[in-house]
């Protein structure tokens, strides 16, 4: 990096000087370095700034900055300044704009068209399952999944995106080199090599109780749209929803049964005017993504003539599916997903598939 980045890296991790504050500093003066040199009876001058502030700038050493910008490269990673062409276009202009971003992974990712699905750590087995459908349609359709390497179903979303071979970008609530929670290491080493992963926090950095809230504006902030898959009335994912809503984001929720706790709060945000996600395509024309090629580019294995089998006795669950195949309902989910997303087979609420005919999108 240059001089200018690290002198500006060391301005933005003193504490308590925050996006607007920064930008008051950066537009007082002719460049990061020139605040850092700046005496402090000078500092005090800018509007919002504060005399502990001003202490604080006129303390900062640049040997902060170079350590952390070292310890990003040592770890295989880079810091992002709003400068930056790979900083991501879709953060510049959300409230409480990140000053600086630490990335490690293809960088690429955060400038392509992405939906954020999130859930419930503790969530039930039709909440995983319908993550894994909408997680690995929606990345076979070309779309990032972002989420926030969490536990439950945002672990779900990124192991269903990748499994799909599909792109993937983790929010950390901490900095890299840490592996929080530890359960998720395998998850961490394999977006890190086939996605993303995107924090704010300095390498090294343990998340606290108010990182996370700040890490789930950046979920929803990096997305278009946002899917929530199940969320109790409490839950963390509904603080992503405030956020997403905050940004101007659409926000999706998938119903489940009155009766389940995991989908209160799913079921209460399309009371209150969410869009219910039934099927891939309600998320899809968000973006005008086809989910069905013309019919004569399908080709079907063997497995597929096989589930289209069962599908030919009318309606069957995933459920259904796995049985007659001997294989894991999250297999036949992934199959039954894809063969959606070619036009093949229908979801219909409750996650009954049907064949269609010959292809066409018309149900048999």
């Amino acid at each position: 990096m240059s001089a200018v980045d690290v002198a500006y890296v060391t301005l933005a991790l003193v504490p308590g000087i925050g996006r607007a504050r920064l930008t008051a500093l950066l537009d007082a003066f002719e460049g990061p370095e020139q605040v850092l040199h700046a005496p402090i009876e000078q500092l005090v001058q800018v509007q919002g700034i504060s005399r502990a502030a001003a202490a604080a700038v006129a303390q900062a050493s640049f040997d902060a900055g170079n350590r952390v910008v070292g310890r990003t490269e040592d770890l295989g990673g880079a810091v992002l300044t709003p400068s930056d062409p790979a900083f991501p276009t879709a953060l510049r202009s959300i409230p409480e704009a990140p000053t600086l971003l630490f990335a490690k992974g293809d960088l690429s990712l955060l400038q392509r068209p992405a939906v954020a699905v999130v859930g419930s750590r503790v969530h039930s087995r039709y909440g995983e399952e319908v993550c894994r459908h909408f997680a690995a349609g929606l990345a076979r359709a070309g779309l990032v999944i972002v989420s926030g390497m969490a536990r439950g179903l945002d672990a779900v979303a990124h192991h269903a995106c990748l499994d799909a071979a599909g792109p993937t970008v983790g929010v950390l609530g901490n900095g890299l080199g840490v592996v929080y929670p530890a359960s998720n290491r395998v998850l961490y080493e394999r977006v890190e090599t086939a996605g993303c992963l995107v924090t704010e926090f300095p390498p090294g950095e343990r998340p606290s109780a108010g990182s996370f809230p700040r890490r789930n504006r950046l979920i929803s902030g990096l997305a278009r749209a946002t899917l929530v898959v199940e969320a109790r009335e409490r839950s963390g994912a509904l603080i992503t929803v405030d956020c997403a809503l905050a940004q101007g984001r659409d926000v999706f929720a998938v119903p489940g049964p009155i009766t389940s706790p995991p989908s209160a709060g799913c079921n209460r945000l399309i009371q209150q005017g969410a869009i219910p996600a039934l099927a891939l395509d309600d998320l899809l024309d968000e973006f005008g993504i086809d989910a069905a090629p013309p019919p004569e580019q399908l080709a079907f294995s063997d497995q597929d003539l096989r589930i289209l089998q069962v599908l030919d006795r009318g309606g069957q669950s995933p459920d259904d599916v796995a049985l007659a195949l001997d294989c894991s309902v999250a297999q036949a989910l992934s199959a039954l997903t894809d063969l959606e997303l070619r036009g093949a087979v229908t979801c219909e609420p409750g996650r009954v598939f049907r064949r269609t005919v010959a292809g066409t999108g018309v149900r048999a």
